[in-house]
């Protein structure tokens, strides 16, 4: 068993799917694990999602301290998705996710989620950066207006999941299509083994 400082019912999917058992440790103040997502002031996209899994890992391994629960590995993950040197992070309203597809319309853009794995000693923070790049189809308004009431945009980096109806708009991937859904398996997995949790070949 590990625990999982992530929401994200995704990510349980993913470790599931690789026979990784996990228990949820999550910050109850949604407001402070939210303030951890702030982009710094001249952040790139792989800086910013770096340091956002290693606080999400530090403020977890404290919580799990705080508790005096026995010891286990801990991962965190944070994906962000980046055109250029902009970064498209969750949108705020409706308004924002038409914004960002607009802009990845017909374009490639970059996903980058960090995962961050503390063994259970705590002697360390492990970490891996899976970045794949994603063609979006051109896409009619109608088509965007669409899929944002249908709301799957909401609460998902650049303002789709690709695990869903956001499927139908890429045209091409490059990397790794677990990495997209927000955990890279193949990444996690080679953590996971060095911090001593037994997985499956």
């Amino acid at each position: 068993m590990i625990y999982l400082a992530s929401r994200s019912p995704r990510r349980r999917e993913l470790l599931r799917q690789v026979g990784v058992e996990c228990r949820l440790l999550l910050d109850d103040d949604e407001t402070r694990a939210e303030a951890l997502e702030a982009v710094a002031p001249g952040e790139s996209p792989a800086d910013y999602v770096r340091r956002v899994a290693a606080a999400k890992a530090q403020a977890a391994l404290q919580r799990l301290s705080d508790a005096g629960l026995p010891a286990a590995p801990l991962l965190c993950a944070d994906t962000t998705v980046a055109i250029g040197g902009t970064i498209l992070g969750k949108p705020v309203d409706a308004d924002d996710a038409q914004r960002m597809l607009q802009l990845l319309s017909g374009r490639t853009h970059k996903v980058m989620t960090a995962v961050v794995v503390a063994p259970a000693s705590r002697s360390r923070l492990l970490a891996a950066l899976q970045v794949s790049r994603v063609r979006f189809a051109r896409l009619k308004p109608a088509q965007i207006e669409d899929y944002v009431a249908s709301g799957e945009s909401a609460g998902k980096a650049g303002a789709y999941a690709i695990q869903g109806r956001a499927a139908g708009f890429v045209r091409s991937i490059e990397g790794s299509h677990s990495g997209i859904m927000g955990l890279p398996l193949f990444e996690t997995v080679l953590l996971l083994r060095k911090a001593g949790y037994p997985t499956r070949p």
